[in-house]
């Protein structure tokens, strides 16, 4: 098929479903968690964010480049991140034969990030300075 977009502020999450274990080792079946407030899963994407006006912009002045009237207040979560988020304002689909949730930015409660994946994002960089290193030779 193709490419699931998240548009404005919603984001897509990949829930944790079925039975989990509490710290005392006992087995709660997935009813249990359905019944619970909040909800834990994956971001797998991000919508552009909040929209917001662009001050830059003005219909006066047509020799100006092109601007757009709207700019887009990026979100908080990241693909990866780990989110907390009210049940009841998750909206469950399905996707390619897998389960997902969409939710507004506004449900995440909180967010897990683990530093590895930051370590990761900066080894992209470290290309540069290996290009560096060719260009001084």
């Amino acid at each position: 098929m193709g490419e699931l977009i998240m548009v404005g502020d919603r984001v897509l999450i990949a829930s944790e479903e079925g039975e989990r274990k509490t710290s005392a080792g006992l087995v709660l079946p997935a009813s249990v968690a359905e019944k619970e407030r909040v909800r834990a899963g994956r971001v797998v994407s991000v919508g552009p964010g909040y929209v917001t006006p662009n001050p830059e912009f003005s219909e006066d002045e047509m020799w100006s480049q092109n601007k757009a009237a709207i700019r887009y207040l990026p979100l908080q979560a990241r693909p990866g991140d780990f989110a907390f988020f009210l049940r009841k304002e998750a909206i469950e689909i399905d996707f390619e034969g897998k389960s997902y949730l969409i939710i507004p930015h506004s449900a995440i409660l909180a967010l897990h990030r683990s530093h590895a994946d930051e370590i990761l994002e900066n080894l992209g960089n470290l290309d540069d300075f290996d290009n560096l290193d060719d260009a001084s030779s």
